[in-house]
């Protein structure tokens, strides 16, 4: 049986190992081949990658100078540190058992394996030496704690084994979000902040670049693979980025993996930023394999804290890797390590077993017959001293290894001031508290590390998100280097930036360019962050980036199609070609009918004008002068006033004058009718039962209109439909008054009515006398008025979808109603004024005419009419006047007909 706490879900590989390890024959104790032990009351195990991963068969390669032996360093430094300072654990001195873990989980596995062997009871009753005595055994030192890993997946794989044995665990590099998990990794803790709040950077330097078109790239294996997905995790979150490709590097990979990788991303080439999250070794790979694609400047590289600011990644491979942006969690260059290390040489440190192989790499230079140096290399002299002879810069996670060990440090002195309060050392309770008294201590700590910032975890065990922004940069004067361009606290700030190829602005990495105003996006499915630009067309405007919505009726978008803008209102104007001739029409018309009005209003008593019938001639030409005044009305700016006048006006004129006409035609119609069978005159023949005809027809137009008032109050409408144009900047909205066509027909219609009956009884009284009462110059009227109105009824119903339909239509109408009143005026009333003016000698007193007079005349036309289809042209009147006495009454009425 063995004593250790088993804890849910250990891993069967891991519990094999430590079968496998139990299992080994020979002594209790297994060293690794090479580690270092530094003696001490209390002893911390150390886990860094001294060496990269070997070739296949081999699970060590070349020494790592900075991330190896600069953070194995710093660790020493530590102790050295803490072992000389009085206030912390004093009386305590901390040993170290430090181990290489070779940048590979498997063997770091393997190794760590020794940190548990104290903890581990095992039967060795039945061995004996070869003399039968029992052996003695040297019990191993007890690992309170353990600092590292470095590599996420190696940490990974070592806390599944810590946890068994509960022993803390510290690391110094291992960001894979993963580790954030306190169900899993509940021992382990770290004092750099884990890939999530990387990835949060990472992002937020993506969006402050304005790209939403990337592609990432990750090392096979915890560190890698959790990065990226964290990173893919909150762009999704975020909104706005898309991934273009998200490639692996294999573990064991080859130069055409590299070249492999780079075709791929050129697949994809407007994903110019890739987000790295790779070891040194699969960042130069990458790096080199650009450099043979030719495509130097071409990727704008965002690295992550695994790139930071080393320069091993790098090296010989500066012009590929200008304008790369890396983070790393904010430190700071401790002076005292740089003093220390500098010191170091072949003499007084010999406690690194690894620092001679460290010596021969650094100075290039051989120190004995095994080394891995080719005989070609110079002999080492022991003299070199680093930073003189060779380039030293202190490595980005020194500060992290110190704070590490001094985390652990100040957890063991409150745990000793809490449990053993009256000694100065280590006391029996603080001995047998066991890791997880530790691990409280070590979560609740809370002191300035050795940049001056604050070191604390919280309940996973996680630091605080702190980064520093780089860029490696080429200068003129200093050549490349890495140079500080922001930092990262939960918030983004940057400064100036420098891009390859020497860009001036911020290189794109987009799939789409944006749209253009007026253009929506339609974007590509599965692909939110490429799209296809559409304009917004018609009476359209882009709502928002994605959507174009309809302007409403009244409105038209704005010229870059952002908004919409209310359409320009018109109107009837009247300087417009289109009202010039109907108004000067009018003025015309008004002045030639006040002229007739005033000749007929002083010539009053004459015999022409008492002849054409005083009363209904002032009646018609009331009508025909309403007929030019709708004229302006029709043109004039529409309002309630306006509108109401209009439908008064519209067809009253109209109606005036046809009422009038018609009363005269109909009397003519009657009394020559009449007089064919009677000599007594019809009813309704005097000038007062006239003007009660007229104006019972008058009325009918009137109660039409008034109803109209009733029915449908008059008010101003516009009408946006009739001028909506294809193009949205020609649209206009016409202010009228709200009159339909088909009212204007109604209203005009019972005019019209007037009209056609007028007509119908000047075409029955056409055989009468050609002198008798106007009945032919009426005739010849109505005739010419109908032509009109058969020409305006196309003309106005032909263009109702004519976008100049308001000036047609108006236009047409006024100029129907001018020539209407015009044809009444000039026919009827201008042979008459010409008499009164300019003859008037033919204004005298004639013989009046007795009904029975017109009643011989009627019974002559008609006689006449049957003989004139038997006579020649002409002779029917020469027969007529033949037939008739000279001294008869009929000859006396024809004779009065030249009057």
């Amino acid at each position: 049986a063995f004593c250790w706490p088993l804890r849910p879900g250990s891993t069967l590989r891991v519990l094999w190992m430590v079968h496998a390890f139990l299992d080994l024959a020979g002594s209790q104790e297994i060293y690794a081949p090479h580690s270092i032990r530094v003696e001490g009351d209390v002893t911390l195990g150390g886990l860094f990658p001294v060496h990269a991963r070997g070739v296949p068969g081999m699970p060590c390669g070349d020494i790592k100078k900075e991330n190896g032996i600069h953070r194995l360093e710093a660790m020493m430094y530590a102790l050295d540190q803490i072992n000389g300072d009085e206030e912390l654990l004093p009386n305590v001195t901390l040993g170290a058992r430090i181990l290489d873990t070779c940048s590979r989980d498997t063997y770091a596995l393997e190794q760590s394996l020794t940190f548990v062997q104290a903890l581990i009871q095992k039967d060795t009753s039945d061995v004996r030496c070869t003399n039968g005595e029992p052996p003695l055994f040297v019990k191993p030192e007890k690992v309170v704690g353990v600092v590292g890993a470095s590599a996420s997946s190696v940490s990974i794989m070592v806390a599944n084994i810590l946890r068994l044995f509960q022993i803390p665990q510290i690391s110094y590099a291992s960001t894979a979000p993963e580790l954030s998990d306190d169900r899993r990794y509940d021992f382990f803790s770290r004092v750099v902040p884990p890939d999530s709040f990387q990835a949060q950077a990472m992002v937020d330097i993506v969006k402050a670049m304005g790209w939403n078109y990337v592609s990432t790239l990750a090392s096979e294996g915890s560190y890698g693979e959790k990065g990226v997905d964290a990173f893919m995790q909150l762009s999704r979150e975020a909104g706005g980025i898309c991934i273009a490709q998200s490639l692996k590097i294999p573990h064991d990979h080859k130069p055409s993996d590299f070249d492999k990788i780079i075709r791929q991303l050129l697949d994809t080439r407007y994903a110019r930023a890739v987000i790295l999250f790779a070891s040194d070794e699969d960042i130069r790979g990458v790096l080199n394999a650009s450099k043979r694609a030719d495509q130097i400047g071409h990727f704008l590289w965002i690295g992550s804290d695994s790139w930071g600011a080393k320069n091993s990644p790098i090296h010989q491979l500066e012009d590929a890797a200008v304008g790369a942006v890396t983070i790393l969690p904010k430190r700071a260059t401790i002076s005292g390590f740089d003093a220390y290390f500098t010191s170091r040489t072949l003499e007084n440190n010999r406690r690194n077993v690894w620092f001679a192989e460290y010596w021969e790499e650094n100075f290039n230079c051989k120190l004995m017959s095994s080394s891995k140096k080719d005989d070609s290399s110079r002999k080492c002299t022991g003299q070199e001293r680093i930073s003189i002879d060779s380039k030293y810069e202190q490595e980005g996670k020194v500060q992290f290894v110190i704070d590490a060990v001094y985390a652990v440090a100040h957890a063991l002195h409150n745990m000793q001031r809490d449990l053993c309060p009256e000694n100065s050392g280590i006391c029996p309770d603080m001995d047998l508290a066991g890791g997880k008294k530790l691990l409280k201590y070590i979560r609740s700590i809370s002191f300035n590390g050795s940049a001056g910032t604050s070191v604390t975890f919280n309940r996973n065990g996680d630091a605080p998100g702190r980064y520093d922004l780089f860029q490696y940069q080429w200068n003129n004067v200093t050549g490349s280097s890495y140079r500080v361009i922001g930092q990262w606290t939960e918030t983004l700030q940057l400064n100036d930036m420098q891009w390859p190829r020497g860009e001036q602005d911020i290189p794109s990495s987009v799939c789409s360019l944006p749209c253009r105003t007026g253009e929506r996006k339609k974007v590509v499915k599965g692909m939110p962050c490429c799209w296809h630009c559409e304009p917004c067309d018609g009476y359209q405007y882009r709502y928002d980036e994605f959507t174009c919505k309809l302007c409403s009726y009244n409105m038209r978008p704005n010229a870059n199609r952002t908004a919409c803008q209310p359409i320009p209102i018109i109107k009837l104007e009247w300087h417009s070609p289109w009202a010039v001739i109907p108004v000067l029409l009018a003025i015309l018309g008004i002045i030639a009918t006040i002229s007739v009005m005033v000749t007929f209003v002083r010539y009053n008593d004459t015999p022409i004008v008492r002849a054409s019938g005083r009363e209904l001639s002032y009646v018609l030409l009331t009508g025909i002068f309403l007929c030019y005044i709708i004229t302006f009305l029709m043109i004039a700016k529409p309002d309630v006033g306006v509108c109401s006048f209009r439908r008064i006006f519209l067809g009253l004129g109209m109606c005036i004058s046809y009422a009038a006409l018609l009363t005269k035609t109909n009397r003519i119609y009657r009394i020559f009718e009449q007089g064919k069978t009677s000599v007594t005159a019809p009813r309704l023949i005097s000038p007062t039962s006239q003007l009660a005809i007229t104006s019972s027809l008058i009325s009918v137009q009137l109660l039409g209109v008034f109803i109209w008032f009733v029915v449908d109050p008059p008010n101003t409408v516009i009408d946006y439909d009739e001028q909506k144009t294809f193009n949205p900047y020609l649209a206009r909205g016409v202010l009228k008054c709200d009159i339909t066509d088909l009212q204007i027909i109604c209203s005009l219609g019972y005019s019209i009515l007037l009209m056609v009956t007028c007509t119908v009884y000047a075409i029955k009284t056409r055989g009468v006398p050609e002198n008798f009462n106007e009945a032919k110059p009426i005739g010849f009227t109505m005739y010419t008025t109908c032509i009109v109105w058969l020409a305006f009824i196309p003309i106005f119903f032909g263009t109702a979808q004519s976008a100049e339909k308001l000036y047609i239509q108006t236009t047409t109408l006024t100029i129907s109603m001018n020539l209407s009143a015009s044809v009444a005026l000039g026919m009827l009333y201008m042979p008459k004024v010409y008499v009164i003016i300019f003859h008037p000698e033919l204004n005298v007193q004639k013989r009046k005419r007795s009904f029975k007079a017109v009643a011989t005349a009627a019974t002559m036309s008609s006689r006449l009419s049957h003989k004139v289809s038997d006579r020649p042209n002409g002779e029917a009147k020469t027969e007529l006047c033949e037939n008739v006495d000279p001294n008869s009454k009929s000859s006396l009425f024809i004779r009065s007909l030249k009057v």
